[in-house]
C-alpha cells in the first residue's frame, strides 16, 4: 500500500511502494524516529477470541490493574501491567498486543464506520472523492473477485519482466514504481542542505527480515532459511516456471550474495555522517562502472539533478580516519551500492528476472489469488513472527484503502474524531514540554554555554504539529478502479512517484507530513526540524482530555519528550535547528555526550529476555530510541513539575501524582508478543522491548526511587552514580 514519503532521516510507519524496495533500505540509513515500529503480522486476524481490552479508570489509569504482589523495584513494568497481561492473553491472530495496537484497532474500527457510510449510500449521491474511497474499499474487499481472475491482473507485468532481453531493459524496468529493484532511489530534504531536495540512492534486495538471517548457522536459522526457499518455490510454481525449485535456490544464492558482500550492519548504518555521501553526476557514473546507471536515472526522473547522496557507500581510509572509525565498526560495513552494481552484472539476467519476479507476487500477494496471499502470510506471518491466523480482510481493506488515499480518508476522520480541544490541550502540553527542555538545556553541568547556545537555538526553531495538516491530500488526478485492486496499487505508485519527483528543484514543503491524521504513531524528522504528532495517537492511555494531568504527562507528555528528545540523540543532534548536519557541539561536549550514550548502550546490551540470556537487546542499534526515551521521560517529569508551579499534586486512590506519572508511561508500553516476534524485533527493531521501555527508563530516574521507594535491594536498583542523566 502506498504511504507518505518522508524527508531523509525523518521517521516512517510504512514507506511507500512508489519507491524501489533499494530506496527503502537508503531511507533507513538516514535515521529513524518514530516513537513505535510496527511490524509487518503485528496486526490482528480473524476474532476467533475476544480482543483485549484496557480500562482506564476514572482519573487515565486503572488502579485495580497493579499488581501488589510485584515490588515496583523489581519489576516495574510487571507491576503496572502483569495483571492486565495474565487476563489478556495473546490471542493466536496477534504477533504482540498493546497501547498501540488498541488503538490502531481503534482508529481502524473509526474509519470503517465511515466508508460504510459511504458504501451504504446511492452512489449517484456520493462526490467522486467518496466514490474513489468506496472504489477502492470494495476492490480489495472482494476476494471472489480477485480469486476469479487468477494472475490475468499481474501478467502482463510478469511478461515485461521475463521479457527483457538484457540488463539495461530491465533495470529500465527496476526504475518504474510498483516494481521491486536491489538498486533505487527517491528524493528527500538534502541533510547538508536543507534549503533543496536531492536524490538519494542505496541498495536493497532482502527478501528476509536482515541479512542476519542469512548468516545465521543455528538450527533455528536454517530451518527459516529452508522454509523461505520452500516460499519461493511456491511463487515461482504459481508464475510458471518449470524448474521452480531450482530457479527459488538461485535467487536464494543471490540474496545471500547480497547479505554477505552488500547490506550494513543495521546498527552502524545508523551513523548519519557515514551514510551522508554526496557525488556529482559524473562522480556517480565512474562509481557505476559498466552498470547501466543512465538507464536507472533517466527512466526514474532523476537524470537533470546536479546531486546524488549514495547512502551504503563505504568510506575510505581517509574518511572512515576522520569519522573515527575503528576495525570492528569497519567489520560490519558491506560493499554497499558499489558492490551491488557489480554483483547485479555478475548474476544471470534469468536469476534477476526471477528475483524482480518474486518481488512483485510477494508485495501484491493480498490483491492476487488466495492462495499466493494465504503463502506470503504463512511465511512472513507464521514463520517469522509466529502468528497463527491472518488478519480479517475487512480490516486490510480499511489498511488499503488508507494506503491509497489516506489523507482523502482522514480528513473526515479528524472532523468526526478530532476535536478542536483536544489540538489545544496539546499545543499547550508541547509548550510546557519546551520550557522544560529549555530549562534541562540550562542546567546541564558538562555542556559548555557555546553548545548550550545552539542547542537552545534549535529548540526555538522546532516545528511542532498536532493532529493533522491544514491542507490534506486530495489526490484528485488518482483514478481508482472498483474492479482492479492490483491497477489501483499500480496506479497509486505512479501518482506518489510524479508527485515525488516533483518536488526536485522546488521550495522545501513544510507543510507536508510523513504520516496520516488516523495514524497511532509520533516521530520527529531531523532535515525539518519537526516534531509531529497525529490525531490518531492523541487519546487514552495517552492522552485524555479529562485524564488526570500527571497521567497525561507520563503519556503524552513522555511521546512528547520523547520526540524532542531525537533532536538531540546520538544522531538526531547531528542537525542544527535549520535541519542542517553539521557539527555545533564542542569536542568536549560531544566526547561527554557520547560518554553517556556509550554507558547507556551498556545498560541495554545487559537486558537478555531470550534463550537463558544469550539473545539480548543491541544497544548501539537501539541508543538512539533509549536516549528518547529516557530524556523524553525526564522532560516530561520537569514539565510536569512546571504544571504544577510548585505546588503539591493531590492523592488519587492512595496514589500520589509522581506515582501516577510513572505508571501512566508503564501502561503506554503494556505489550506482550510471541517469541518468533521477539526474536526479529530483537535483530532489526531500533526501538528496545517495551518492558525495557519501561524499566530500562525508569531505574535512571532518581524521582521514581523516591515515588516508589526504591532501595538497594530491589532488583532494578542502580547506585546513583550508575544512573545516566540525558536531560
Amino acid at each position: 500500500m502506498i504511504r507518505h514519503i518522508l524527508s531523509a532521516g525523518a521517521s516512517v510507519l510504512t514507506l511507500s511502494l512508489a519507491v524501489p524496495a533499494a530506496a527503502q533500505d537508503a531511507h533507513e540509513m538516514e535515521g529513524v524516529h518514530e516513537v513505535f515500529h510496527v511490524e509487518q503480522g503485528d496486526a490482528p486476524a480473524a476474532a476467533t477470541v475476544a480482543t483485549p481490552t484496557m480500562s482506564f479508570g476514572t482519573w487515565g489509569f486503572d488502579p485495580t490493574s497493579l499488581s501488589p504482589s510485584i515490588d515496583p523495584g523489581d519489576d516495574f513494568f510487571a507491576y503496572a501491567n502483569q495483571k492486565w497481561l495474565d487476563a489478556n492473553p495473546l490471542p493466536p491472530e496477534y504477533s504482540r498486543f498493546g497501547a498501540f495496537n488498541l488503538l490502531r484497532e481503534k482508529s481502524t474500527s473509526d474509519v470503517k464506520t465511515l466508508v460504510d457510510e459511504l458504501v451504504a449510500r446511492d452512489a449517484a449521491s456520493l462526490s467522486n472523492d467518496e466514490r474513489r474511497i468506496v472504489a477502492a474499499y470494495n476492490a480489495y474487499n472482494d476476494t471472489a473477485a480477485i480469486d476469479a481472475a487468477g494472475l490475468a491482473p499481474a501478467q502482463p507485468y510478469l511478461d515485461a519482466i521475463r521479457g527483457t532481453d538484457d540488463l539495461a531493459q530491465l533495470v529500465t524496468l527496476w526504475s518504474k514504481p510498483g516494481y521491486s529493484s536491489p538498486l533505487g532511489g527517491y528524493v528527500s530534504v538534502d541533510a547538508k542542505e536543507p534549503t533543496r531536495y536531492s536524490v538519494y540512492l542505496g541498495s536493497g534486495g532482502l527478501g528476509l527480515p536482515d541479512r542476519d538471517y542469512y548468516l545465521d548457522t543455528s538450527e533455528k536459522g536454517q530451518a527459516i532459511q529452508a522454509k523461505y526457499r520452500d516460499y519461493l518455490t511456491f511463487l515461482y510454481e504459481q508464475a510458471g516456471y518449470q524448474n521452480a525449485a531450482a530457479m527459488a535456490q538461485q535467487v536464494y544464492d543471490f540474496e545471500d550474495q547480497i547479505a554477505r558482500t552488500v547490506t550494513w550492519d543495521r546498527a552502524t548504518r545508523r551513523n548519519r555522517d557515514l551514510t551522508y555521501n554526496a557525488l556529482t553526476p559524473a562522480e556517480l557514473r565512474a562509481m557505476a562502472g559498466d552498470f547501466p546507471i543512465d538507464a536507472m536515472l533517466t527512466n526514474s526522473g532523476f537524470a537533470d539533478t546536479d546531486r546524488f547522496i549514495v547512502s551504503d557507500l563505504p568510506p575510505s581510509d581517509a574518511r572512515a580516519q576522520e569519522l573515527g572509525l575503528d576495525e570492528a565498526t569497519l567489520a560490519k560495513i558491506g560493499g554497499g551500492t558499489p558492490a551491488m552494481m557489480k554483483l547485479v552484472q555478475a548474476t544471470p539476467l534469468d536469476v534477476l528476472q526471477a528475483w524482480t519476479v518474486k518481488g512483485f507476487l510477494n508485495s501484491n500477494a493480498a490483491v492476487l489469488p488466495s492462495a499466493l496471499d494465504n503463502a506470503q502470510f504463512a511465511f512472513y506471518g507464521t514463520t517469522l513472527n509466529g502468528t497463527p491466523e491472518q488478519r480479517p480482510r475487512w480490516k486490510r481493506s480499511i489498511d488499503e484503502t488508507e494506503g491509497l488515499l489516506g489523507e482523502l480518508v482522514g480528513a473526515s476522520y479528524v472532523e468526526r474524531y478530532f476535536p478542536a480541544e483536544n489540538k489545544a490541550a496539546m499545543v499547550d502540553l508541547v509548550a510546557n514540554l519546551r520550557k522544560a527542555v529549555a530549562q534541562s538545556i540550562d542546567d546541564i553541568e558538562w555542556m559548555s554555554p557555546a553548545t548550550k547556545k545552539e542547542a537552545l537555538a534549535k529548540l526555538d526553531a522546532f516545528d511542532p504539529k498536532i493532529g493533522y495538516r491544514d491542507e490534506l491530500e486530495t489526490y484528485d488526478t488518482l483514478a481508482i478502479d472498483a474492479d482492479g485492486p492490483l491497477a489501483n496499487r499500480m496506479a497509486a505508485a505512479q501518482w506518489q512517484w510524479d508527485d515525488m519527483l516533483s518536488k526536485l528543484g522546488g521550495p522545501i514543503d513544510r507543510t507536508e507530513w510523513g504520516m496520516l491524521p488516523q495514524t497511532v504513531n509520533a516521530y520527529y524528522n531531523p532535515t525539518k526540524n519537526e516534531i509531529v504528532f497525529p490525531a490518531g495517537i492523541l487519546q487514552q492511555p495517552f492522552f485524555g482530555i479529562t485524564a488526570d494531568a500527571a497521567v497525561n504527562y507520563g503519556g503524552i507528555g513522555g511521546v512528547i519528550g520523547h520526540e524532542i528528545g531525537h533532536g538531540f540523540d546520538d544522531q538526531g543532534s547531528k542537525s542544527d535547528g535549520t535541519g542542517m548536519l553539521r557539527n555545533w557541539w564542542t569536542d568536549a561536549d560531544r566526547e561527554a555526550f557520547d560518554a553517556r550514550g556509550n554507558a547507556l548502550v551498556e545498560q541495554y546490551n545487559a537486558f537478555c529476555p531470550l534463550d537463558d540470556g544469550e539473545t539480548c537487546v543491541n544497544g548501539r542499534l537501539t541508543l538512539g530510541e533509549n536516549i528518547g526515551d529516557l530524556g523524553g521521560l525526564a522532560l516530561a517529569y520537569r514539565a510536569y513539575k512546571l504544571h504544577l508551579n510548585g505546588k503539591e499534586d493531590k492523592v488519587i486512590d492512595g496514589l500520589t501524582g509522581d506515582q501516577r506519572f510513572f505508571l501512566a508511561w508503564a501502561q503506554v508500553w503494556r505489550s506482550q508478543q510471541r517469541e518468533d516476534a521477539a526474536r526479529q524485533r530483537l535483530r532489526t527493531d531500533p526501538h528496545s522491548p517495551e518492558e525495557f521501555r519501561v524499566n530500562g527508563v525508569v531505574r535512571n530516574m532518581d524521582a521514581w526511587y523516591n515515588a516508589f521507594n526504591v532501595t538497594p535491594q530491589d532488583d532494578l536498583y542502580l547506585p546513583p552514580e550508575q544512573r545516566i542523566v540525558i536531560f
